[in-house]
C-alpha cells in the first residue's frame, strides 16, 4: 500500500455515509445501472436493524487515495453458514472499486486479513450479506438492466478479482422469458401439463391471502428452509429475518403473483414474483426516496410496470418431480400476464442444478445473465 492510498474501517457516520454514497458518485453515468433505494442500504447496514447481525458480523472498510473515497468493502463472518456447512467460510460484499487493481487489492488483503482473525480459512463473495440478499459478481449480460433485487457491476471488476488471486466457486444462472412489448402465449405443453397435475396428485393452487399475512409467511417459513437446505451455499433463514423481508415486500405484494401450492389443505409448494420495480428506481438516480415513491405508487396503480422478476420458487423435497413446479411457474404467466405483465426473469439457479435450468428451459426461459461467486484462500 502506498502512501496516496489508505483503507480504514468505516466506523463513524461519516464514514459510513462515504460508504453508502460510493456507487451512486461511480456509477453515475452508467446507463443501465440501478440505484437502490439510500433508505434501504442504511437498513441493510444497521447492525442494530437488520437480523442478520444476530447471528453475524461484519466490518466496513474504504479505501481513498489523495483524501478521496475510491473504494469500499465489507468483511462479513456468518455464524450460520458455518454451521450449516461445517466449514469456515468468511465473506465479501458491497465491492465498490475504481478501475485501480492497487486500490482492488488493498481492499480484499482488508478483508482477507479481517476474515483470517475470525478463523476462517476461506473468503467468498461477493455476497452483500448473503446468498440470501445480492450476491455475484455480474461477468455476462452487462449490457442490460438489473432486475429487482440483483446486483449490477462494471467489466473491469471481473478482471480487478481475478487478478487479485480470486477465482471461481460457483456461477449463477439467470434467466428471461417473455417479451416486454406484446404478451407471448403458455406454451401449450405447459398448460396441458398443469391441468393433468392437478388431476393427477390433486394439487391445487391459490394466491398468498393478504388477510392472513401473518399466518401465510409463517407457512411459508417452514416450507422455504426444507425446500432450499441442500441446496450449495444455502444458509436457512431466521424466523426473524423472514419477517423483516416480508414486512418490506408487504406494500409491493401482488397475491395473484404469489402462488401457493396445496395437497389436502398442506402447503407443498410456494412461488413469489414481485413487479420488477427496478423499471422505477432506475429514473431516479439519487436513492432517494421522494419524489420517486409517487412514481413507483403510480405505475404500480396503473399497471405500468411490464416486467416481474420471479424471486422464489420451492416445492418440499417431497413432492419434487411431480410437476408442481410447472404447475406454478404457469400461474405466474397467466396472472403475471392479466396486470400487463409480459416479460420476466427468474433466478438465480446454481448451474449444476439439472432440474431447475431444464424446467426453465422447458418454458422457452433463456439464460442471458451470469453471475459468479469467488474464492480466495485466506
Amino acid at each position: 500500500m502506498t502512501e496516496r492510498l489508505r483503507v480504514r474501517s468505516a466506523r463513524n457516520r461519516r464514514d459510513l455515509q462515504s460508504f453508502i454514497d460510493l456507487p451512486y458518485r461511480l456509477h453515475a453515468r452508467d446507463p443501465v445501472w440501478v440505484p437502490p433505494l439510500r433508505r434501504d442500504v442504511e437498513l441493510l447496514l444497521s447492525r442494530t436493524r437488520n437480523p442478520f447481525f444476530e447471528h453475524a458480523e461484519a466490518e466496513y472498510f474504504i479505501a481513498e487515495v489523495d483524501g478521496r473515497v475510491a473504494g469500499r468493502i465489507a468483511a462479513i463472518s456468518n455464524r450460520l453458514h458455518n454451521e450449516t456447512h461445517g466449514d469456515r467460510v468468511g465473506f465479501f460484499g458491497f465491492f465498490e472499486s475504481t478501475d485501480d487493481q492497487e486500490v482492488a487489492n488493498a481492499l480484499l488483503d482488508a478483508a482477507s486479513e479481517w476474515c483470517r482473525s475470525r478463523n476462517h480459512d476461506v473468503m467468498r463473495g461477493p455476497a452483500s450479506f448473503s446468498v440470501n440478499d445480492e450476491c455475484g459478481l455480474l461477468v455476462q449480460g452487462f449490457e442490460t438492466s438489473p432486475a429487482l433485487m440483483m446486483p449490477h457491476n462494471p467489466r473491469y471488476y471481473v478482471t480487478l478479482l481475478e487478478r487479485a488471486g480470486l477465482t471461481k466457486a460457483k456461477d449463477l444462472w439467470v434467466y428471461r422469458g417473455g417479451s416486454e412489448e406484446h404478451y407471448v402465449p403458455v406454451p401449450e405443453r405447459l398448460a396441458r401439463g398443469t391441468e393433468l397435475i392437478r388431476q393427477r396428485h390433486g394439487i391445487t393452487l391459490r394466491p398468498l391471502n393478504m388477510k392472513d399475512f401473518h399466518g401465510e409467511v409463517e407457512r411459508i417459513k417452514v416450507l422455504y428452509n426444507a425446500a432450499w437446505e441442500r441446496n450449495w451455499g444455502f444458509v436457512p433463514m431466521t424466523d426473524h429475518e423472514i419477517d423483516h423481508l416480508a414486512e418490506q415486500f408487504k406494500p409491493v405484494v401482488i397475491p395473484e403473483m404469489v402462488p401457493m401450492a396445496e395437497k389436502d389443505g398442506k402447503l407443498v409448494g410456494f412461488g413469489i414474483a414481485l413487479p420488477d420495480l427496478n423499471v422505477v428506481f432506475r429514473r431516479h438516480r439519487s436513492g432517494r426516496l421522494f419524489p420517486m415513491i409517487l412514481d413507483l405508487l403510480w405505475s404500480l396503480k396503473m399497471k405500468r410496470i411490464r416486467r416481474a422478476r420471479i424471486l422464489l420458487l420451492g416445492v418440499l423435497p417431497e413432492y419434487r418431480g411431480k410437476g408442481i413446479d410447472a404447475m406454478l411457474y404457469h400461474w405466474i404467466w397467466t396472472k403475471s400476464a392479466e396486470r400487463r405483465i409480459y416479460w420476466a426473469e427468474a433466478g438465480w439457479i446454481l448451474e449444476d442444478n439439472p432440474a431447475m435450468n431444464a424446467g426453465l428451459e422447458k418454458m422457452t426461459f433463456r439464460v442471458y445473465k451470469t453471475y459468479r461467486l469467488y474464492d480466495r484462500g485466506v
